[in-house]
């Protein structure tokens, strides 16, 4: 069965890759495009020469852009399944499509917002070079306290249930979560290194796809695989009552 969910969350991932792709193409590409077009004005205002292109921009934003998201939709897909296959039944007793839907939001909430609102994405031409491998290590930190967080935050409202009861107890671990994250963004340094003339409408826009990126990619995944998932079990309970010998 779980090698069935993973074959399963791997091909959602793919219908979530090619939606995200479509997202990106749209509303993301356009926001490239003019912080591209920024960092080739500021360095020819400063008298640079233009860096050689190793990768033609169509191809960046046509096949590279699909093929990357693609990869990462469908591991995240096949990643997703085997998360659901575990937990699936033991943590509660929703049925596949809500434990499905509430996996995706803990994920998207976990490994996209938190990290992202402490360190948002950047467009071309915001950033030091030089600080890439600090800004990196940075926002895994970010990434690794938010899982870890959130993770805590579901054994503590399990144990609460019986004393608190289920909503109270939930209640509780959320305030316990958004209380992590709120310490540990206040200890992280944070990072500021957009260019003073950037325009703040451009990256307030990237920023915005970028988020809106990962949203359809989760959104699609938790609805769908909910769904697919529901309907095999349904099927694997038929064949099951199908192939029990009738009682005389």
């Amino acid at each position: 069965m779980v090698g069935s969910l993973l074959l399963r969350g791997m091909l959602v991932g793919i219908v979530a890759g090619l939606l995200a792709f479509g997202f990106a193409k749209i509303y993301g590409e356009p926001q490239v495009d003019r912080a591209i077009a920024f960092e080739e004005q500021t360095a020819q205002a400063a008298g640079e020469a233009p860096e050689p292109e190793l990768v033609s921009r169509p191809t960046q934003a046509g096949f590279g852009l699909l093929t990357g998201v693609l990869v990462y939709a469908t591991s995240i897909g096949g990643l997703f399944s085997l998360v659901f296959a575990y937990t699936y039944g033991r943590i509660s007793s929703l049925g596949p499509r809500a434990t499905s839907a509430v996996l995706a939001l803990a994920a998207f909430v976990s490994i996209v917002l938190v990290p992202d609102l402490k360190y948002p994405a950047n467009p071309p031409s915001v950033g030091n070079p030089d600080t890439i491998g600090s800004r990196t290590v940075l926002f895994f930190i970010m990434l690794v306290i938010s899982i870890a967080a959130l993770t805590a935050a579901v054994g503590l409202s399990r144990r609460l249930w019986a004393q608190y009861g289920p909503w109270n107890a939930t209640i509780i671990a959320g305030a316990a979560f958004i209380a992590v994250i709120t310490v540990a963004m206040y200890v992280l340094p944070t990072i500021n290194e957009v260019p003073e003339k950037f325009s703040a409408d451009l990256l307030w826009r990237f920023r915005v796809a970028s988020l809106g990126i990962h949203m359809v990619l989760w959104t699609t995944i938790g609805l769908v695989f909910g769904a697919i998932a529901e309907r095999s079990f349904a099927d694997q309970g038929s064949r099951s009552a199908s192939s029990r010998p009738a009682l005389r």
